[in-house]
């Protein structure tokens, strides 16, 4: 879903662009998270994308907030996530990123309960030295 403030005909362009189905357009800053709570509220996943003072409630709505470092303070401090650039195509690399991380902490939870499962046994009976 795009949601932006600019005019409809606008919207409609970068949607086309982007293949976005849905469009909101001259969206009011407050209606902005009013949208993102709707639509955590039907049990989505919302990732928002944002950059001046007007998109902080909905980047703090979100279940992830995404600012661009040339935006406002307050925009990168209400979001979870702040691109270094401007550049929106690096919203997936950030994605990817962020995916690959949870999954090396999940496998180095697992080798570290693996570990002390066999470990702590082997030290009881003094077979193993800390």
């Amino acid at each position: 879903v795009l949601v932006t403030g600019d005019n409809q005909g606008s919207a409609a362009m970068v949607a086309r662009e982007l293949g976005i189905d849905q469009v909101r357009a001259e969206v009011l800053p407050e209606s902005k998270s009013e949208i993102v709570s709707e639509l955590r509220a039907q049990g989505k996943q919302v990732a928002m994308v944002g950059d001046g003072i007007n998109d902080a409630p909905a980047l703090a709505a979100a279940n992830v907030g995404i600012a661009m470092s040339t935006g406002t303070d307050v925009a990168m401090h209400a979001a979870g996530i702040t691109l270094m650039r401007g550049d929106p195509a690096l919203i997936a690399d950030a994605i990817d990123i962020s995916r690959r991380t949870y999954a090396k902490i999940r496998q180095n939870l697992f080798w570290a309960f693996a570990y002390n499962v066999i470990g702590i046994p082997l030290a009881a009976f003094g077979l193993l030295n800390p």
